[in-house]
């Protein structure tokens, strides 16, 4: 694969460009809307809580455009790469990380919950529980075995994957999509590649509008979860709280070492880098509100589309480390509410029940409550309806989980592609800097590729140059 060197100028920022206004920063806006959302819901409760169609809304209009973006992305990233073993290998090595990531997140929340002790002292008497509260929580979903969690993963139908939104349904088709392309051959399926990147750049451009009105989202949502659930629960799960947050800056903490030690990244520099998703992420207490954007701006940073396309999406369902903390926190929590003290072989047991549960919990309602309630039932120690204690304190706990989530995902898609050779750290270091994605390529799809012809890229590592593409910002082709 040749670099053409004359387009390397166009990877730095303009000289004497106009720094942009504070009131036009997206993040200064969406950061103008929390603190709005608070200051209504906490004085207007009422009003607050009316205002969830707001949040609701926009991430309505996030989940429009995300089944198609990822198949196209997935797609598109498979027919870069030509190589559909590299796939394959992408693929065991993102769930070989995420299973162990899930692991140590849901071991160092048990190691938290037995030192903190937040249930201790509660004495709760299981006579005066209902479980009324429960099923309205969790009736919409009820809990799988892990077979027919796998089966779910395969569609019966490619449009009602598109329809339902099943984002794991719509990665397992796009990489057979994107595989026939490779098996066929690139030249015969110029003319599909070269379709899918042109609506892709549609679906980038459409994510450019929508992302205009975040902060219209991010108000409307945060102004309801004050108003509906108020500062002065805090009070009631004091403990709970500091020691799940606790956790989570720890295991925060644990990330930046991570990111740093193996492929390199300097994680602070990229949370500056991506602020404004997380900000968004916070706002709306949705990951999933910045799936696209996140993908984009890992993507220019360096990782390649096809690895950005697999490990994103797949880590929604199986990498969610902040609720892995929540989960086993939780569950010591209730079970010493409940005057038990778990012995090393119940929590054992408590562990493998969770690493079932908590895989394919993202977007599923209730589905912290549904995974704990199974592990209840499976260990029969706590009634189930016990569960229902944490109604009060669970939204509170969106932002540890919204934050770790993603970080965590962020941190999972620099491994996966510097393990795979796909990571290229100087085109890392120039976004950082401000010298590929602008306010406005962030949200636009990149064009690392020409079908049929060279591609322009940064420098990439030597050891599969073919593979460790970036996907740069520039709207317009290499010629």
């Amino acid at each position: 694969m040749n670099f053409t060197a004359d387009a390397a100028p166009s990877l730095q920022p303009p000289t004497g460009a106009p720094r942009q206004p504070l009131y036009k920063s997206l993040f200064f806006q969406i950061l103008v809307a929390v603190v709005g959302g608070v200051l209504i819901g906490h004085f207007w409760p009422d009003t607050g809580a009316a205002l969830r169609p707001l949040g609701d809304g926009f991430i309505q209009l996030i989940k429009m455009i995300i089944a198609p973006l990822i198949f196209l992305v997935i797609v598109t990233g498979i027919a870069a790469v030509s190589d559909v073993k590299a796939v394959g290998r992408v693929g065991v090595k993102a769930l070989a990380y995420f299973t162990a990531a899930t692991l140590f997140a849901l071991v160092f929340g048990l190691v938290v919950g037995n030192l903190v002790q937040p249930g201790a002292g509660l004495n709760i008497d299981p006579a005066s529980l209902s479980q009324d509260a429960l099923n309205a929580k969790t009736a919409t979903a009820p809990p799988k075995d892990a077979g027919a969690f796998i089966l779910g993963i395969i569609p019966t139908s490619v449009v009602g994957a598109f329809a339902g939104n099943s984002l794991l349904q719509v990665l397992c088709f796009a990489v057979f999509f994107g595989a026939a392309i490779v098996v066929v051959g690139r030249e015969r399926c110029l003319p599909v590649i070269t379709l899918m990147e042109t609506v892709l750049e549609l679906f980038f451009k459409i994510m450019g509008w929508v992302m205009r009105v975040a902060p219209v989202g991010a108000f409307g949502a945060m102004a309801f979860i004050i108003g509906q659930y108020g500062l002065g629960s805090l009070g009631t799960y004091a403990l709970l709280i500091a020691a799940c947050y606790g956790a989570a800056i720890v295991f925060i903490g644990l990330l930046f070492v991570v990111a740093w030690a193996y492929p390199r990244v300097p994680l602070w520099q990229f949370m500056k880098y991506t602020r404004e998703e997380f900000l968004l992420a916070l706002g709306t207490a949705s990951t999933e509100s910045v799936m696209p954007r996140i993908m984009t701006k890992l993507t220019n940073a360096g990782c390649s589309r096809a690895t950005t396309g697999l490990v994103v999406p797949t880590g929604y369902s199986f990498n969610l480390d902040g609720a892995a903390l929540y989960l086993s926190i939780s569950l010591l929590f209730l079970a010493q509410a409940f005057g038990y003290n778990l012995d090393l072989g119940q929590q054992l047991a408590a562990l493998g029940v969770l690493m079932l549960t908590s895989k394919g919990m993202a977007g599923v309602p209730g589905s912290a409550f549904l995974a704990l309630s199974a592990t209840a039932g499976a260990l029969g120690i706590f009634p189930v309806a016990g569960v229902a204690l944490l109604l009060g304190a669970d939204r509170l706990m969106d932002s540890m989980r919204v934050v770790v989530n993603l970080l965590g995902n962020c941190v999972a898609t620099f491994v996966v592609a510097k393990w795979e050779g796909q990571f290229d750290r100087a085109a890392m270091l120039r976004a950082f800097a401000g010298g590929i994605t602008t306010a406005e390529a962030a949200t636009e799809p990149a064009s690392s590729k020409v079908p049929g012809g060279p591609a322009v890229a940064p420098e990439a590592e030597p050891s599969r140059p073919a593979e460790t593409l970036p996907v740069e910002t520039s709207p317009a082709r290499a010629r």
